[in-house]
């Protein structure tokens, strides 16, 4: 038997390219946004077609994602993870070309097939370049940059270059040139890395049952919890940018500001919720966290025109709500698996979440825009998250400290009772 060699380096170079390229995945899903004021003034759009356009892209995204899996492990992740990147970052350009809603719905749903798969085969890749000590850091890095430049920086960076650029056409048209260069370095960098043992150890013990999944409780109550928190986070995503400039009267600038705390809340919240649930568990950090979003999301949407008080706000929204996803997606899901399909329930969990959360609820949140006002989108995300901290009171605690305290708590109980004597137990009452 040979020692095992692990090779850092290329850990590190996997990692910062996956981990950039999952942050323009996020970028180039989220540049619509900002960008919406100004390309509905000019092609006729209405709040209903903005949310139609965002969710028909989260439903690509979930089914794909889903689907797609299977195929990184049969061919490899670099061709797909290539070839899907070149894919979504010429789509993004290409809207910047778009005549009308039925072009960019077109352009929005291919961009949901390629970012949906190139998602499991990039998680694939990263989690086998990195060391096993590592590996849910490093996870939760590449996940951290999705909100961080989706959310985060995308609004910034749209409304500054509206101030360079001609129109909205040409911000897009630039968003094609990061993902290119990022897929010559995935080429010539990231190579197949695929482990045998593992495989050779699943033929041997026989395949699962991927029924297996729909009776565990907690695969069902944080396939339910995610969707609660998509759909919170995801309509804000997609409606406040314009709720901002529309219904407050913020000025551009100020509304990229505002629209940014969304992302920089959720690149810390995706790794800091994660971490304190080792320690306070993980059906109690689910819950303050649901209760928190919903607080600071009501004060939100009781605030006026304040761009500080507003970004505060928003940051801490997004801290809580996004950092569910990674929370319900990463530890719960992975702790809830049967043995053998890990992949399967993160994939079943994130995917149905994505498709009812990121693709549906968008499509609701613009028909009540367009119906009710813009400003009752916070009402149906606000009432998202409060599903949601009902529905993770059913989860069943699983991190490993917690239970480990409870059954050393068991056995010093059942110690204690072994040690009473015959005449001391009849003395108890």
């Amino acid at each position: 038997m040979t020692a095992f060699h692990h090779d850092a380096g290329y850990e590190r170079r996997t990692l910062v390219l996956l981990g950039l390229s999952f942050g323009l995945v996020g970028f180039d899903r989220w540049l619509m946004a900002p960008l919406f004021p100004h390309m509905m003034r000019e092609l006729g759009l209405n709040f209903s077609q903005l949310g139609s356009m965002i969710g028909v892209l989260g439903v690509a995204w979930g089914l794909w994602s889903i689907a797609m899996g299977p195929l990184s492990d049969r061919i490899g992740r670099r061709k797909i993870l290539v070839v899907t990147m070149v894919a979504f970052s010429l789509l993004s350009s290409l809207s910047g070309f778009a005549s009308g809603f039925m072009s960019l719905m077109l352009l929005r749903a291919a961009m949901g097939v390629a970012e949906g798969t190139f998602t499991p085969a990039s998680l694939a890749a990263n989690s086998e370049a990195s060391l096993p000590a590592r590996r849910g850091l490093n996870l939760g890095l590449q996940l951290s940059m999705m909100p961080l430049m989706g959310l985060g920086l995308a609004p910034i960076v749209a409304t500054q270059l509206l101030q360079i650029v001609p129109s909205w056409h040409w911000v897009f048209t630039i968003s094609a040139v990061p993902g290119l260069v990022i897929a010559a370095l995935i080429w010539r960098c990231i190579h197949d890395r695929r482990a045998a043992a593992p495989a050779a150890a699943a033929d041997h013990a026989g395949k699962p049952r991927w029924t297996e999944l729909l009776v565990r409780r907690n695969v069902i109550v944080a396939t339910a919890a995610i969707l609660c928190a998509m759909s919170g986070i995801f309509v804000i995503g997609a409606m406040v940018p314009t709720y901002l400039v529309t219904v407050l009267h913020l000025d551009t600038q100020s509304m990229g500001f505002v629209a940014s705390a969304v992302g920089f809340g959720g690149f810390f919240g995706s790794f800091v919720l994660a971490g304190i649930s080792d320690y306070i568990g993980r059906r109690p950090t689910a819950l303050i966290a649901f209760a928190a979003a919903a607080v600071l999301l009501y004060c939100f949407s009781c605030t006026g025109s304040n761009p500080k008080l507003l970004f505060a706000l928003l940051f801490g929204v997004a801290f809580f709500a996004i950092g569910l996803l990674s929370l319900l997606s990463g530890p719960v899901a992975t702790e809830a698996a049967p043995p053998g399909l890990v992949a399967s329930t993160i994939g079943l969990v994130s995917g149905v979440g994505e498709i009812f959360g990121g693709g549906v609820a968008p499509v609701i949140a613009g028909f009540v825009a367009q119906h009710f006002g813009l400003a009752r989108t916070l009402d149906f995300a606000l009432y998202s998250l409060i599903a949601g901290a009902v529905i993770a009171v059913l989860l069943v605690e699983t991190a490993p400290r917690r239970r480990a305290s409870g059954i050393a708590a068991s056995h010093a109980t059942e110690d204690v009772l072994v040690s009473i004597t015959p005449h001391q137990e009849r003395s108890l009452p």
